[in-house]
């Protein structure tokens, strides 16, 4: 990378020279845009356990055939696609900020919707707002973070993006082993309630206000998250204009990562991922499994421990190595299942009836509960191999403009 080019990816507002940030309120603030992600991924994992919940309510409550219980899970990424296009309108007119607390709006209103329910069409409104709230927010929050932070904790917290996601679908899997369908909803109204009032006591990021010529507004909330002591340097002329243009594309240090991580995201979602996200339970009890929430909450846990993984040994592994390896896993993890299904095709008394907390026993195994653990541990070897690597990568690239495409795309 060339001087020039090393400080075109300089943020627009810096410590002076020799001086360290000691300020923790920029904690405080990356917590709050963190709740963002965290309400996408209980967004994401709500349709798991609610589908096998909303087929078993007895009326008025609605119920779920299979052709509703597939747009319930699948609708909200439509709502997420429109949410990742107004929020690209939104960030760079209202603000990081207020496009933060105007997510909030969609997620509390669509859960409340789900809430109050009485038939099919107004769960798939709420979920199809609660996707409207993800675009935003899987747009906005690591934008967001990434401005305020301070070079020596900015990596630590843009890596925190995606595993507040991860942990998100956890919660949602956890509370959605003792919680039916409607008090899972009111759940999830609470970290949006929580993001909306955290966000009205943190500021703008000091690079929105410099690009608005708001220069005064930008020392106080670079004090404000830094510390009252912090002094910044003048940006480079013309920094404030920076902004991605189509026309870059011609140059092959654009276009090449650009074309690259495209296909990445493009097959990694073709992989099944987000399927098994949204019916993790409903995958497992068409197994037969009789602890299928169980088992969706170990996958749940797997995603969140290699998530954390994979951003703590993603510089020292190598980006290029992790894909492939996870590619590997991917396929040899999803034949695994595959199998299993094959394997345990035909009566009622095989191997997905096998009661996953039944005690080690010194006997002869059956070969059912092999079977049984083959189909858990192929899906968390599915999770482990999944997203992590890849949005992990996609979260450190920087490529030669600030203002490039990848700078926003961080949705799971």
């Amino acid at each position: 990378m060339t001087p020039e080019d090393q400080e075109e990816t300089q943020p627009l507002l810096r410590p002076l020279s020799g001086s360290v940030p000691r300020g923790r309120r920029v904690f405080l603030a990356a917590f709050a845009a963190a709740l963002g992600p965290l309400s996408f991924g209980f967004a994401l994992g709500y349709s798991s356990p609610a589908i096998p919940s909303l087929r078993r309510a007895a009326p008025p409550a609605p119920r779920l055939d299979d052709a509703a219980a597939s747009w319930f899970g699948a609708i909200v990424t439509l709502g997420a696609a429109a949410g990742g296009v107004l929020g690209g309108w939104l960030v760079d007119r209202a603000g990081r900020k207020l496009s933060l607390l105007f997510c909030t709006v969609p997620f509390v209103t669509g859960f409340a919707v789900i809430t109050a329910s009485q038939d099919v069409w107004m769960l798939l409104g709420g979920r199809l707002l609660t996707g409207l709230a993800c675009g935003i927010a899987s747009l906005v929050a690591p934008v967001y973070i990434s401005e305020i932070a301070y070079p020596e904790v900015r990596g630590l917290l843009g890596s925190c993006v995606q595993l507040m996601v991860v942990i998100g679908i956890l919660l949602a899997y956890l509370a959605g082993w003792v919680l039916e369908w409607r008090w899972l909803a009111v759940l999830g109204c609470v970290p949006p309630s929580f993001m909306l009032l955290l966000m009205c006591c943190v500021p703008e990021t000091p690079r929105f206000l410099l690009t608005q010529h708001k220069r005064q507004e930008a020392l106080a909330a670079m004090q404000f998250l830094w510390g009252p002591e912090q002094g910044w340097e003048e940006p480079p002329v013309g920094a404030e204009h920076q902004g991605f243009q189509l026309a870059q594309l011609r140059r092959p240090g654009i276009y090449k990562p650009f074309a690259i991580g495209i296909s990445l995201m493009v097959f990694q979602q073709l992989s099944g991922i987000n399927a098994v996200m949204f019916y993790a339970e409903t995958i497992f009890e068409e197994a037969k499994f009789k602890n299928s929430s169980l088992a969706s909450v170990i996958v749940g846990v797997i995603q969140v421990l290699f998530t954390a993984v994979a951003a703590l040994v993603m510089d020292r592994a190598g980006r290029r190595l992790l894909l492939a390896l996870s590619g590997v896993v991917m396929v040899f993890s999803t034949s695994a299942f595959g199998a299993y299904f094959k394997l345990t095709q035909g009566g009622p008394s095989n191997s997905s009836h096998v009661d996953l907390l039944a005690p080690v026993s010194t006997e002869p195994a059956d070969a059912s509960a092999g079977l049984a653990w083959l189909a858990v541990g192929s899906m968390c070897l599915f999770i482990a191999g999944g997203a992590q690597a890849l949005w992990c990568f996609l979260a450190r690239v920087r490529l030669l403009h600030r203002q490039c495409p990848f700078h926003f795309v961080l949705c799971p």
